[in-house]
């Protein structure tokens, strides 16, 4: 069993930065890929990031290539979401989850509680 726990989400300007972490305990990250979803009242989950366990391979999606960097440090068991030019349709509850390198968020049987993202205009 994954334990995920998330931190860094807050309530912060358009146009500005904001940096999400992924903590892992248990049986920490070994050989999981962690990805990013996110969720805004009355839509569904959608993805958003996702990185191999080794750190070699990212994929972004559309809305947020350029503007997110997803990176790991395996040594600390943490994933980080670095985000940048937040926009107001960023606002949502960002969740980590471990599983297989994938966009889909069926591929991830383990998740965090989710930490709340909210960008103001």
């Amino acid at each position: 069993q994954v334990q995920l726990v998330e931190s860094g989400g807050g309530l912060v300007q358009a146009g500005t930065s904001l940096r999400l972490s992924c903590a892992a305990s248990g049986r920490t990250f070994s050989g999981y890929a962690v990805g990013w979803f996110r969720q805004a009242p009355g839509k569904e989950r959608e993805f958003v990031a996702t990185i191999r366990y080794s750190g070699s391979t990212t994929y972004y999606a559309d809305s947020v290539k350029g503007r997110f960097t997803i990176s790991r440090d395996n040594a600390k068991n943490t994933v980080d979401l670095q985000m940048n030019s937040l926009k107001p349709e960023d606002t949502a509850v960002y969740y980590c989850a471990a599983g297989s390198y994938s966009g889909n968020p069926t591929n991830y049987p383990f998740w965090g509680q989710g930490t709340q993202v909210t960008v103001s205009s």
